[in-house]
């Protein structure tokens, strides 16, 4: 995964995720979604060399987000929003891609984990766990982005485990196929920030 921090930067190759931190604060899930789309279609375009206006960022039956225009691009797309931050994921196959903000003094929401992920925060210092959390949850919800379900999956149906040094693997029984994980820490007005992307191998 090639990650990008400019709006003017395009990919040299794909697949490619873009963190621009936009400086807006969106008070409702249509600005935030408006603030996404924006951001996705000017993103595309400059990657396509194309106009903006002749990029359209549609939706399937699901929510789940499609590059409607150009038709027959290829492309797949996610989208997420988080302080102020919208992060674009662009691959040529199924990909997911979340942002979550740490907060060092809420607990962790250990009961809805799957049980090994609960094992995992739990054999850490109370005080790694909230980042930790973070890292998890952002993999896991870029992973059911990019299965197309969103969390109509039971989010304790699958485990997201670490892997060396901040890599995951994830354990699926419904998928017997591997998924890409990439995971990155970012600052975004004082505010830590970790995204995920995901890509789902064939």
């Amino acid at each position: 995964m090639i990650w990008l921090t400019s709006r003017d930067e395009t990919a040299p190759g794909l697949p490619a995720a873009w963190l621009i931190a936009t400086g807006g604060r969106p008070a409702n899930l249509t600005e935030r979604a408006a603030l996404r789309r924006g951001v996705a279609r000017d993103l595309v375009a400059r990657q396509l060399a194309l106009p903006p206006q002749a990029v359209t960022i549609g939706h399937d039956a699901r929510g789940r987000p499609v590059l409607a225009r150009p038709a027959g691009a290829g492309l797949e797309i996610s989208l997420a929003t988080r302080s102020g931050l919208v992060a674009v994921a662009l691959a040529r196959g199924p990909v997911g891609i979340d942002v979550e903000q740490v907060d060092p003094a809420s607990e962790p929401p250990l009961a809805i984990l799957h049980p090994d992920e609960r094992a995992a925060l739990l054999a850490l210092p109370a005080t790694a766990r909230q980042l930790a959390f973070a890292r998890l949850w952002a993999v896991k919800e870029a992973y059911v982005k990019a299965l197309g379900t969103g969390f109509a999956r039971a989010p304790e149906s699958f485990a997201a485990l670490p892997r060396g040094t901040g890599g995951f693997v994830i354990a699926d029984p419904q998928r017997a196929a591997a998924a890409r994980v990439a995971v990155r820490m970012h600052a975004n007005g004082g505010q830590t920030i970790l995204a995920a992307a995901v890509l789902l191998d064939p």
